[in-house]
């Protein structure tokens, strides 16, 4: 590990789940979802800490034995409608109260179990290299965002952009990126300024599509437990 700049690592995994239940600890690829997310960042020779918040005692007992540190999230912070960036500052301030000051804090949601700590590694040294504040993990979009219609309170067709972006070759169109859910990387005084995972200087980190799962439903559990479980 690196310890020259000190990074915290935040995996968010409360109790509920309206879409699958008790996703975060749901067994994938033979380990809890979450731990693929535990073990990446533990591998990650930058990571100076792993902490797992969650409402969850559960969830909690099965972090620690997996090696995450952990912190128990109020409850006011893990309804179906709570942001992610709350719970962020929640750990921070958490941390603070022991003196412990991180330059960056990544986010590694427990959705993206393909996410590996080579990315993770990747990811972190992009940033570190390049003249930026914040990274996000993305994948190129494959149906290009420019060329879709909404439509005006009668019900005609307009360009959601403009009316020339749906008939132009998306080569002549700049790239689109969509986020994937895997990295979320600040500096951590810049999120704190905003309580923001984005800042005006954010930077992508490209991931094939192949790796950008975020579980979401089945379907995507079922995948992901196929590619993991070959591994």
């Amino acid at each position: 590990m690196m310890n020259a700049i000190k990074i915290l690592a935040i995996i968010p995994a409360r109790g509920g789940s309206k879409g699958i239940l008790n996703k975060n600890i749901l067994e994938v690829g033979g380990k809890p979802l979450m731990v693929w997310s535990i073990e990446a960042a533990l591998k990650s020779k930058f990571i100076s800490k792993t902490v797992v918040s969650s409402d969850s005692d559960i969830i909690l007992n099965i972090a620690q034995q997996n090696g995450a540190q952990i912190i128990k999230r109020p409850s006011n912070l893990a309804s179906d409608t709570a942001r992610t960036e709350p719970v962020i500052a929640h750990v921070l301030s958490e941390l603070l109260k022991n003196g412990e000051h991180y330059a960056y804090v990544i986010l590694l949601q427990a959705t993206a179990p393909l996410r590996t700590f080579q990315d993770i590694d990747q990811a972190i040294q992009h940033l570190l290299n390049a003249d930026a504040t914040a990274l996000i993990s993305v994948y190129e979009a494959k149906h290009h965002p420019l060329k879709a219609f909404t439509a005006n309170d009668k019900g005609y067709l307009k360009g959601l952009v403009n009316n020339d972006y749906p008939f132009m070759p998306r080569q002549v169109l700049p790239k689109a990126y969509y986020p994937n859910g895997a990295i979320y990387l600040i500096k951590t005084e810049n999120f704190l300024q905003k309580n923001q995972l984005f800042t005006d200087k954010t930077i992508a980190f490209e991931m094939p599509f192949e790796k950008s799962i975020d579980i979401d439903n089945q379907a995507d559990l079922a995948f992901a437990d196929k590619i993991l479980s070959s591994h």
